[in-house]
């Protein structure tokens, strides 16, 4: 979700990185030009939504290195499509050494595409039932360092709790703050 925003932007060569993105070159262009940034498109959002889901207990950077093999996999991140993935498919997506092959995840990804489809519905947009949450403005956080950062918030819980409810899957509180960050 793209509550959390950077500070302001700076030339590359002076930006103010945050520790966890190191030096390589993939994750220094995620944070440098995604994370944080508030983002009102449904499809990048649901994106977000499906890659968080894979990252769960893995690091984002493996993701970041897979992220065109799930856009491949996963029809270019429509939804529509995803919703009506057949078993056959999800059998083939099982064999694909280029995502992660977890099962769970996998079948989230199918069942979260029909939930995420239920919000634009119901809302207008999935941005609008997210942004929401938070008056349409991006939470501006100041942790102290990085041990202060939480792993979920009081509102990630509340959002996951609703999420659930509209019937997504493999979303807890610790996958919903990671949204809401990126």
């Amino acid at each position: 979700m793209p509550f959390l925003t950077p500070a302001q932007p700076a030339p590359m060569d002076q930006i103010s990185r945050c520790p966890w993105c190191g030096t390589d070159p993939l994750y220094i262009a995620y944070h440098d030009q995604e994370w944080g940034v508030p983002c009102h498109d449904d499809k990048k959002l649901f994106e977000f939504l499906i890659l968080e889901t894979f990252q769960a207990g893995l690091s984002w950077l493996t993701i970041l290195r897979k992220r065109e093999n799930f856009r491949l996999a996963f029809a270019g991140f429509e939804p529509a499509q995803i919703a009506r993935f057949s078993e056959q498919k999800l059998d083939l997506l099982m064999e694909n050494k280029g995502i992660i092959r977890n099962k769970r995840k996998i079948i989230s990804a199918v069942t979260n595409a029909k939930a995420f489809l239920r919000c634009q519905d119901e809302f207008g947009s999935f941005s609008a039932y997210l942004w929401q949450w938070v008056d349409n403005k991006p939470i501006v956080n100041s942790w102290e360092s990085m041990r202060a950062i939480p792993a979920k918030t009081e509102l990630a819980e509340t959002i996951a709790k609703d999420m659930k409810k509209r019937g997504f899957a493999f979303m807890g509180p610790t996958i919903v703050y990671s949204h809401m960050q990126a």
